[in-house]
């Protein structure tokens, strides 16, 4: 795992040298993009990378690749590390200049850097369920950019890790939005529910997927906010990520959901994602 992609080639990790002015350094002026890899080969790359691009875009960032040769550099990452199941971590800063809050009016080339590493899908988790913690979301109102602003999610993700569990379920007052990294969903009654794609979050491309298995398995869909204070009352919660795939959360706050088992609607979706990442990746 000695590759990275540092702008346009692959260099030996040690090799790389970034400027001390760097502006995603400095400020957090930059985008992100993590891209699951089974068998070694990308899920959903082409939908991960237009929300890198679009990222990108709203911050007036220009990626200085098209997208198919982004797409090729990746798969040339991959390859040289030879990673079976992991991800790749991509990131692109706006570069170096000297320091001050507006955006240089110097031309300036964008710092792109992309590493791979190996994760295990998280079967026993995904099978057992885990637990969150609620806290309240105190981030900035552009979280549908994947920046690299994410000092609140760190501090969230801490409080829960402390408390022993697995996520944060992120609230602005009584609305559930996401978690600190992931999106969330609780299903009741035979309908499931998550917020709707707003600033308030990131619209995860698993999400995506999620969503049309929904449709697949004749489970309808509302796109709300879910309310803090009826929480309890989902028969079934689960959260979702690149990595984390679909994670039943049995536990939240200490209290069981449901039974404080893995619900019969979030073992059929995780069915059908296996099903949709068999068929992408052997094909």
């Amino acid at each position: 795992m000695n590759w990275v992609l540092w702008n346009n080639r692959l260099v030996k990790d040690g090799d790389i040298h970034l400027s001390k002015e760097d502006r995603g350094y400095q400020f957090g002026d930059g985008i992100y993009e993590v891209i699951r890899v089974y068998d070694g080969n990308m899920f959903t790359a082409k939908e991960h990378i237009n929300r890198f691009y679009n990222s990108a875009d709203k911050i007036k960032l220009v990626v200085p690749f098209t997208k198919d040769v982004f797409h090729k550099m990746l798969y040339e990452l991959i390859e040289a590390n030879e990673v079976t199941t992991g991800q790749v971590y991509v990131q692109i800063t706006r570069g170096a200049s000297p320091r001050q809050h507006q955006f240089p009016t110097d031309a300036v080339e964008p710092v792109l850097t992309a590493y791979t590493k190996e994760v295990e899908r998280p079967v026993s988790q995904m099978a057992n369920g885990v637990s969150a913690r609620t806290v309240e979301d105190v981030r900035w109102l552009r979280c549908d950019i994947k920046s690299l602003n994410l000092l609140g999610n760190v501090m969230a993700k801490q409080e829960a890790h402390e408390a022993g569990c697995f996520e944060a379920l992120l609230h602005r007052g009584d609305s559930i939005t996401e978690g600190s990294s992931s999106n969330m969903y609780g299903i009741k009654d035979g309908v499931l529910y998550t917020h709707p794609v707003t600033n308030l979050i990131l619209n995860g491309i698993t999400r995506s997927v999620i969503l049309e298995c929904c449709k697949e398995i004749g489970l309808p869909v509302v796109e709300e906010s879910m309310s803090l204070s009826t929480l309890f009352s989902n028969d079934e919660f689960f959260m979702s990520s690149t990595t984390a795939e679909i994670m039943p959360i049995i536990m939240i706050d200490g209290k069981k959901v449901g039974n404080g088992l893995p619900g019969l609607w979030t073992k059929k979706l995780q069915t059908a994602l296996e099903a949709k990442i068999h068929q992408a990746v052997h094909v």
